[in-house]
């Protein structure tokens, strides 16, 4: 059995450089890439099938539920689509407790972003970059710049901080 563990290291932990890649993604190009919605899908899967036709099953049920309610939030403009997606990739690897834990720091790590972006709407507008300004600087600049603009919070950070967080305490579960 101890061998099946180790087979199963890579895919458990397999969510956390994902997350990092659609948070990046989603700060500097406000797109999640649908290549890291499926790897996350198929990693969770490889995890919950491992564990037992009753945890798949589960997964799976909690991430289709959660799939439609987003969906449906979706559809009234209140999150993207890419968020949707991503959020539902996470959850198909937890375990119920899992999923409470990524739906509870999901939650306040967006609302943490949210503040942020008011707090940024507050400060003075920024002058552009000069070319071959460091990149955090330059970043730093356009998410002042964007939040002054009608448009979407990168809720992927808010989403990989609660994927990322479910994972590491429920990795072996």
């Amino acid at each position: 059995m101890p061998a099946l563990l180790d087979l199963l290291t890579v895919p458990r932990l397999l969510p956390l450089p994902l997350l990092l890649w659609a948070a990046w993604s989603d700060l500097v190009s406000r797109t999640i890439p649908d290549s890291a919605s499926v790897a996350l899908a198929i990693a969770g899967l490889i995890v919950s099938a491992a564990a037992g036709p009753l945890p798949l099953a589960l997964s799976l049920a909690i991430a289709a539920m959660t799939f439609v309610a987003l969906a449906l939030l979706h559809h009234a403009g209140g999150l993207g689509g890419g968020d949707v997606k991503l959020a539902a990739a996470v959850l198909i690897g937890l375990p119920p407790i899992g999923a409470y834990r990524f739906f509870v720091i999901t939650i306040l790590a967006g609302g943490l972003l949210a503040l942020l972006h008011l707090v940024l709407r507050n400060l003075p507008a920024p002058s552009p970059a000069p070319s071959g300004a460091f990149l955090p600087c330059r970043l730093w600049r356009v998410e002042l710049w964007r939040t002054r603009r009608p448009g979407t919070l990168p809720y992927g950070i808010a989403i990989a901080c609660g994927g990322i967080w479910a994972v590491l305490t429920t990795t072996g579960s």
